[in-house]
């Protein structure tokens, strides 16, 4: 071998070493993909400080790019959700996606503010936590992934994704077309990563782990506990038990199309979704007949009810093996077959006491049942009851500004909705932005982008006052 060839061979065997050593160092060839906690955090932690060296214009470019992929992906995400998680439906995932990419704020969330006196100038601006671990759930998984993207990104952090394992390989595809598109745009690699088996431990390493400055849950009361205790900062996005109100002021057939849609939508796994209704006995029998005139809801006699119930609950808890699932699948293992081929139903509604179980239960699929209450008053004071302090989300269906007033007052929860379906909550259909991390323990409420900032303050002595 001569001198050129010795050369040649030791450069490229230079190259090949210094290749393998940066695959060492990130297995997953930096796509967002990591065997563990440490790998993803360490790629999430050098790329946050690149990050915010961007400008808030370069930022906003990238969060573009989220939004214009997640549309392109939507339907392909949408299918493959509902196939591997059995949760929901395919045309609300579509909308579920849609939400999330249109309606979340980007950088526009940022807004500073000044206040000038004889002292000088004082400028209070959103800055960022640095890594951000979030823990998300299985039933709104896209939605929460790219929610949570985009606002964490916004605000100038990155973030680590403890998925729930259920959801896994749907998340897997998310997470690496949204890394793609940030990287193709301009933002540096590992802005969004995640653990590709993740699990209890896993999620366990996150929540301790001393590169994390702030954490972000999506899920049940459990996994809200345990963010809590973690010792950091936390905004937890816990359980509902929504109700909805009906007095005998309401536009009644309005109520019951609001009622249904909001209610069956994806199978009823949003959170948000009206999960027990609680109508004034005055105007009780034309609100069921006026949903069944929906062609949406199967009205349930005492004895299918019955049966419904012992199909879907477990004890105090329901058998999860119904838990989002078509209505047509529930009533066929109830054995009732009446509705067969009813390809139009989308939920089944039946009247129930205060004490039934899915009147307390978070249920989480499209059943629903009614109880009876003499008046508003009464039926206030239940609707307070069932929602068990979740300050979650509540909906009421009144003309009466008193009634409505007063119903606000007490039921405390982070969303109100006033004449319409739930989803208007999160923009859907109404105003405001959208989120799929609804904060009621924590408090941050709706979160976006500046939820996941902290407060700063720059203040200038005895300038910049002009007047």
């Amino acid at each position: 071998m001569n001198e050129n060839e010795t050369a040649l061979e030791e450069m490229i065997t230079k190259v090949f070493m210094e290749m393998v050593d940066q695959k060492d160092n990130n297995p997953s060839g930096c796509n967002g993909l990591f065997e563990t906690i440490d790998q993803a955090v360490a790629q999430a932690k050098a790329a946050q400080k690149r990050l915010v060296s961007l400008s808030l214009e370069k930022r906003e470019v990238i969060i573009s790019a989220i939004r214009r992929v997640t549309l392109e992906k939507n339907e392909k995400w949408a299918k493959a959700t509902v196939s591997e998680t059995g949760y929901g439906r395919v045309e609300d995932k579509i909308q579920e996606n849609i939400l999330a990419a249109n309606k979340t704020p980007g950088t526009e969330d940022l807004e500073a503010w000044a206040k000038t006196g004889d002292n000088g100038l004082t400028l209070v601006e959103y800055g960022p936590y640095g890594v951000i671990g979030a823990i998300t759930p299985t039933t709104n998984a896209t939605g929460t992934l790219i929610h949570n993207t985009i606002s964490m990104l916004a605000g100038g952090n990155t973030v680590v994704y403890n998925v729930h394992p259920a959801a896994v390989n749907i998340s897997i595809d998310v997470i690496k077309t949204l890394h793609q598109a940030i990287v193709e745009n301009g933002g540096p690699e590992g802005c969004v990563a995640m653990v590709t088996s993740p699990t209890m431990d896993t999620a366990s390493e996150l929540m301790a782990h001393k590169d994390i400055n702030l954490l972000a849950a999506t899920g049940g009361p459990a996994v809200v506990r345990a963010v809590l205790s973690s010792g950091k900062k936390a905004i937890g996005a816990g359980a509902g038990n929504p109700p909805v109100l009906v007095d005998e002021t309401a536009c009644i057939r309005r109520a019951a199309q609001d009622i249904i849609d909001g209610h069956s939508i994806n199978n009823n796994i949003f959170c948000i979704s009206e999960k027990e209704v609680i109508a004034v006995d005055e105007i009780a029998d034309n609100l069921l007949k006026f949903m069944a005139e929906t062609g949406k809801a199967a009205l349930l006699t005492p004895d299918e009810a019955q049966k419904v119930t012992q199909t879907v609950t477990k004890g105090e808890e329901v058998n999860k093996k119904f838990v989002g699932k078509n209505v047509c699948v529930i009533l066929e293992a109830a054995g009732i077959t009446r509705f067969a081929g009813n390809n139009e139903l989308r939920c089944a509604v039946f009247e129930a006491d205060r004490n039934h179980p899915l009147v307390w239960i978070e249920q989480l699929m499209p059943i629903l049942p009614l109880v009876r209450v003499k008046d508003v008053w009464e039926g206030i004071d239940l609707a307070v009851e069932v929602e068990q302090g979740n300050r979650h989300t509540a909906m009421m269906h009144s003309t009466n500004v008193e009634h409505l007033t007063a119903m606000a007052r007490v039921i405390e929860t982070t969303i109100f909705v006033k004449n319409g379906p739930s989803y208007n909550g999160i923009g859907f259909g109404g105003e405001g932005h959208t989120t799929f991390t609804i904060a009621g323990p924590t408090g941050e409420g709706i979160t976006s982008a500046r939820s996941f900032c902290r407060l700063r303050r720059c203040v200038l002595k005895d300038s910049f006052r002009i007047v």
